[in-house]
């Protein structure tokens, strides 16, 4: 009997996650392209269809992005033209996120994208929610 070796790759769970959320998020690229947005605008685009009008720090707690992978997204959407950045009246060591006209318009055309890919996750219903369960279990533990 050979001894566990922690150091091949198949005794790491940190890699089929890897793995695996590469291949989910790529599955989303026939669908965002057309759009012309990546994986991680749409994310922010979900966060703020939700609710217009998040703080950066809030769009970084809800999508467990640093604010030196968030800023710079945000500057290309606001290039854009999908959201405004603006300080808050109330404290301006805050910012604001808005969707523009062109960013809330976008909703209807990613409207269908979660079924779309959903049929391409090779996965039963319930076996999908205990991934789900699973993956923010995992996500919560280090928060």
């Amino acid at each position: 009997m050979e001894a566990f070796d922690p150091l091949l790759l198949e005794n790491q769970l940190c890699f089929p996650l890897y793995a695996c959320a590469r291949r989910v998020v790529n599955l989303y690229a026939p669908y965002l392209r057309p759009l012309g947005i990546t994986y991680t605008q749409y994310l922010v685009f979900l966060v703020l269809w939700e609710r217009d009008g998040v703080s950066v720090r809030e769009l970084g707690r809800r999508l467990y992005l640093d604010s030196g992978t968030l800023t710079p997204l945000l500057k290309k959407m606001e290039d854009a033209g999908f959201v405004t950045r603006t300080r808050s009246a109330a404290d301006e060591r805050v910012v604001l996120v808005h969707l523009t006209d062109r960013g809330r318009a976008l909703r209807a055309q990613a409207a269908d994208i979660p079924a779309q890919v959903g049929g391409c996750v090779p996965l039963a219903p319930e076996e999908a929610g205990t991934l789900y369960t699973l993956l923010y279990r995992l996500l919560e533990a280090d928060a």
